[in-house]
């Protein structure tokens, strides 16, 4: 299985996050089974069998987090990552010693979150990073964030690579406005004008391939293979 059809479990109390956290993870391709407590935490480890887990550390009645995820570690080595307000270093401490992968602070960039996440999958052999993308004279080094086009070095903002990459990452699929603010910017209620302008910085930097960046109008944007 790789990285594309994870399972994703998320426990975590308060329901309008819960909600945002699953819809995100739905976008990326992922499975996922959200749990408001601990109890039904510990009944999807077992039952859903998910590759990672984002763990809330205060969880209103019952079980916290890092009960929690003490439990699951006498009877799974699922990866974890906590997400919480809890932020002090004691926190953060306690969190780890409780055999934490990983532990993000609200509030939280959703693009940060789904990169750790990324990274707790790969460090489980759950597939490797792609190294270089190529569409026509485009390509993408994805682990050097750098972008030729005809072999030659193009300047992009930390903004215009993530939306290259988001969107070449996925030829051929349509990616909305609200998908790549969530993706890039990491929160969706930012102004969809933001992805229009940089978008539009983004084709003329690349010149004439610039032009795999095609609208899909009243919806989004779709990187196509040339003709």
């Amino acid at each position: 299985m790789g990285l594309n059809t994870a399972r994703v479990l998320v426990v975590e109390d308060d329901q309008g996050l819960r909600e945002l956290l699953t819809a995100a993870l739905e976008r990326e391709g992922w499975e996922v089974q959200a749990c408001a407590d601990a109890k039904a935490g510990e009944v999807a480890v077992e039952q859903f069998h998910p590759d990672v887990a984002i763990l809330d550390i205060q969880l209103g009645e019952g079980p916290d987090g890092l009960t929690l995820a003490r439990r699951i570690r006498t009877r799974s080595d699922v990866p974890f990552v906590f997400l919480t307000d809890r932020i002090a270093v004691e926190d953060r401490l306690a969190g780890f010693e409780s055999g934490a992968d990983d532990y993000l602070a609200k509030p939280f960039i959703l693009a940060e979150l789904l990169a750790r996440l990324r990274v707790v999958l790969r460090r489980q052999g759950r597939g490797t990073p792609p190294e270089n993308v190529e569409i026509g004279p485009l390509r993408i080094d994805e682990s050097g964030r750098r972008v030729f086009v005809d072999g030659t070095l193009v300047e992009l903002t930390r903004i215009e690579f993530e939306l290259l990459s988001n969107l070449a990452g996925q030829v051929g699929r349509v990616a909305s406005k609200t998908d790549l603010l969530a993706r890039v910017w990491g929160f969706e209620g930012y102004d969809q004008n933001l992805v229009e302008v940089h978008i539009s910085s983004l084709r003329r930097k690349l010149g004439d391939a610039g032009k795999l960046i095609q609208t899909v109008r009243g919806v989004g944007y779709v990187v196509r293979e040339p003709s």
